[in-house]
Parts: C-alpha cells; structure tokens; sequence
C-alpha cells in the first residue's frame, strides 16, 4: 500500500505529488486547533467555560433535553455531564425536572436567567463563525 511516504535513512519524507490521508488530517487538525483557539477565546472571555457554553449552547438550540441525551450531544460522559448539570442547577443556568413520561429520567432546561447568559455569547460566537465560513 503506498503511504505517500518515502523513507530516507531513518526517515520518512512525504512525496509532494501523492495523496496523502495523514497529511490532510494533521493539516486539518491544526486549522481546527487554531481556529478553535481563537474563536474559543470570545467565549472565555466571558468567564463561561467550554463546558457550560457547549451544554447551554444545546439547550438553546435543541431545547429541553434529558440528561441521558444532553451528555452526548456535547461530548461528555454520565460522570461529567451529572457534575456540570449540577453546577448550572447551583448557579440558576438550568432546571432539572422528572420526566412525565419516565421518572427514571430527568429532563434539563435553560431558566430565564440561563436563555439571558447564553443568547448573547451565542450570538457572538456565532457572528465570528460566519467572518470565516462564507455562506
């Protein structure tokens, strides 16, 4: 299988001509990292961590969600998503409710003051996004 990869003494130089799967990925990396980084700075700057922005971000935008769904719609396992729940109920970012349907299951929602948080910062975000992706 050709790699795009050639090796010279102890080294492997990639063949500028040859299509190469790793090479895209890693460049892909690094332009997601720095884009990343820089468009995650407007959120820091809000004093809302990655964490918080992700979960009231979803909730915004898909709406009331069990806890079950919210983890994995923003990267987190039951462990984390329970403790970062946990920390927006304290501060009055969220509601927990029992489901209707299932009280095994509980439902979170954006609270008024929460909605008041994140509209804003999503906005922002959002209007930096559109700077660099054209429509």
């Amino acid at each position: 299988m050709d790699t795009g990869y050639t090796k010279r003494s102890n080294t492997f130089i990639m063949d500028k001509n040859a299509p190469d799967p790793v090479h895209c990925w890693l460049v892909w990396a690094k332009a997601f990292q720095a884009a990343s980084k820089y468009l995650y700075a407007g959120i820091e700057a809000t004093g809302v961590s990655d964490t918080d922005f992700r979960i009231l971000e979803a909730l915004l935008n898909k709406g009331p969600l069990p806890v079950n769904t919210l983890g994995p719609n923003v990267n987190l396992t039951p462990g984390s998503i329970s403790v970062a729940v946990d920390r927006l109920l304290d501060m009055g970012l969220v509601s927990r409710v029992e489901s209707p349907e299932d009280r095994r299951v509980r439902v979170v929602s954006l609270t008024r003051k929460g909605k008041q948080l994140i509209v804003p910062i999503f906005r922002i975000h959002a209007g930096e996004i559109g700077k660099y992706l054209p429509m």
